[in-house]
């Protein structure tokens, strides 16, 4: 006998004013569905952002435009997938994330949802595709790594579609996390061991979101070069363009959506530039887990354990201004060896990992 699947239908995402209207029923099913892919792929639900914070990018496209779709067979949503378009005037890539339950793989929707997807991209004259797959940190018959030689990564029936698609594996992440409730001392040792070796030629600035106005320029500057300077494999980015109004708008965002920020910076004296910088962010639910936003040290000044002082400043003030959350995830480069030092040196430990993938078309 032979079995006849049926194609799903495919209709856009709607974007709601507010959640609690009645055209956001499919949006509040996105935030469910992205924390059960997350669930399903690697145990950790908490990967995702809830609903109010995915709403609050969604709605302001200045920076990034956020599209995406829906697959239904009936009533029943059987996937989803979104796309984003950074909008530098030199963006080409479309980056995407495809959601489909493990009861619902491998019956075409996954196809016709990364069918779209890539129409999609072309028709917004973009050149590159890039999406990314979780795994978690185990061994299999057959373990994937990258070009660049840095981190594998176990196969899976997602990373089995990209591959027969054409995608390239460009680059593995390891997703590390920290627990908050450990006695503080190791931490407050390895700050003061930073503390010295950065020596008196740099200042350690502190603050919670908003950014004071006169900090704006210099944070949007070491910002960007978030986009050029972390290692990215083989993966082709576009440089963002920061400014103080984008870190304006961020940060709006965040707060709209309950969100909290803190940031440690390291300035250097003499030039007066931000030269490193962590963040950590945390949703509305104070209880949930933290998640690193962002960490960088300036090429111009690796060496003086700038990457240890500003997480280590950041993390012992975050035990105190989010008591309850109980841990801090984050995602960092294979082939970053100085900042995964730094990160098993504090106690961070490996709980799953990233595959980023990409395919020109």
């Amino acid at each position: 006998m032979t079995t006849i699947e049926i194609a799903p239908i495919i209709s856009p995402l709607t974007v709601p004013s507010a959640l609690g209207d009645e055209d956001a029923a499919d949006f509040r099913a996105y935030a469910e569905l992205n924390r059960q892919i997350c669930d399903e792929s690697v145990g950790l639900p908490d990967l995702a952002p809830d609903a109010a914070q995915l709403l609050a990018g969604w709605q302001d496209g200045t920076d990034t435009l956020h599209t995406g779709f829906v697959a239904r067979r009936g009533d029943e949503i059987v996937g989803m997938i979104t796309i984003d378009y950074a909008q530098e005037a030199d963006a080409h890539a479309a980056e995407v994330d495809l959601m489909v339950p493990e009861r619902y793989w491998g019956h075409g929707v996954e196809d016709a949802l990364l069918d779209l997807a890539e129409i999609e991209a072309r028709a917004r004259d973009r050149s590159l595709v890039q999406i990314w797959s979780l795994h978690r940190p185990i061994e299999t018959k057959r373990m994937l790594a990258p070009r660049t030689g840095w981190g594998r990564i176990p196969a899976i029936p997602l990373s089995d579609l990209l591959e027969g698609r054409g995608y390239e594996l460009e680059q593995v992440e390891r997703n590390s996390e920290f627990d908050l409730r450990t006695d503080p001392a190791p931490l407050q040792a390895a700050r003061l061991a930073a503390e010295s070796a950065a020596g008196d030629d740099y200042r350690v600035l502190q603050w919670m979101a908003p950014t004071p106005p006169e900090l704006r320029a210099g944070y949007a500057a070491i910002l960007a070069r978030l986009s050029t300077d972390a290692p990215s494999g083989d993966m082709d980015f576009v440089a963002e363009v920061w400014d103080a109004d984008r870190v304006e708008r961020r940060e709006r965002r965040l707060a709209g959506a309950g969100q909290a920020l803190s940031i440690v910076a390291v300035q250097h004296i003499s030039t007066g530039d931000i030269v490193a910088y962590n963040e950590l962010l945390i949703g509305a639910d104070r209880t949930g887990a933290t998640h690193q936003f962002g960490t960088l040290v300036s090429s111009a000044h690796r060496g003086h354990r700038l990457g240890a002082l500003v997480k280590t400043v950041n993390l012992l003030h975050w035990r105190e201004v989010m008591p309850q959350s109980p841990t801090v995830s984050t995602f960092n480069a294979e082939e970053n060896r100085p900042m995964l030092s730094i990160n098993e040196a504090l106690g961070f430990v490996p709980v799953s990992y990233s595959g980023a993938w990409q395919r020109r078309l």
